[in-house]
């Protein structure tokens, strides 16, 4: 690997994912459109740019509990990202995905999702993992079931998920 896209922080692996988180570089040719051959020819997708424009005014999202990109095992390729938008908030902590749309289907968005929200649930004073989800997009409230995340509360158009850390009340 590269060393300028080798990151300090370990990967986390599935049956079918590593979920590595991005790097600096990563972000830069995110946003100036240099493509990389690691990475599926749709990456990165809208939401992929607007979370690397942001990663320099949160330099905590690039630590060991923030986003990363989830890697196709087979192929190698980059495919989507994940994250969590670091520090929690009073022990909780917000997740977001994406997964290109050639890969849509596959079942990679809650894979990732299960995996990231077991390893945030395991970071000090984290006791859930949330999600917001408009509910013109059916297919992301079905990736949160999937994912084991429960139904807490809907607003408007706007409903949210959450997981808590087993013997967690808060």
């Amino acid at each position: 690997m590269n060393s300028s896209l080798a990151s300090p922080y370990a990967e986390l692996t599935t049956d079918r994912l590593v979920l590595r988180p991005w790097t600096a570089a990563e972000a830069t040719a995110a946003l100036d459109d240099t493509r990389s051959p690691h990475w599926a020819d749709d990456f990165p997708a809208e939401g992929d740019r607007v979370i690397a424009g942001l990663l320099d005014q949160h330099p905590g999202w690039l630590g060991e509990h923030g986003h990363r990109l989830i890697i196709e095992r087979a192929s190698g390729l980059v495919v989507g990202s994940i994250g969590l938008f670091w520090p929690p908030n009073e022990g909780v902590l917000e997740i977001g995905y994406g997964i290109v749309a050639s890969r849509r289907g596959r079942g990679y968005a809650p894979e990732a999702t299960r995996a990231l929200t077991s390893f945030a649930l395991t970071a000090p004073g984290v006791h859930t993992v949330v999600a917001t989800v408009e509910l013109s997009n059916p297919a992301s409230v079905r990736v949160l079931e999937k994912a084991g995340f429960q139904h807490c509360s809907t607003e408007e158009n706007v409903a949210r998920f959450r997981v808590r850390k087993l013997n967690s009340h808060e």
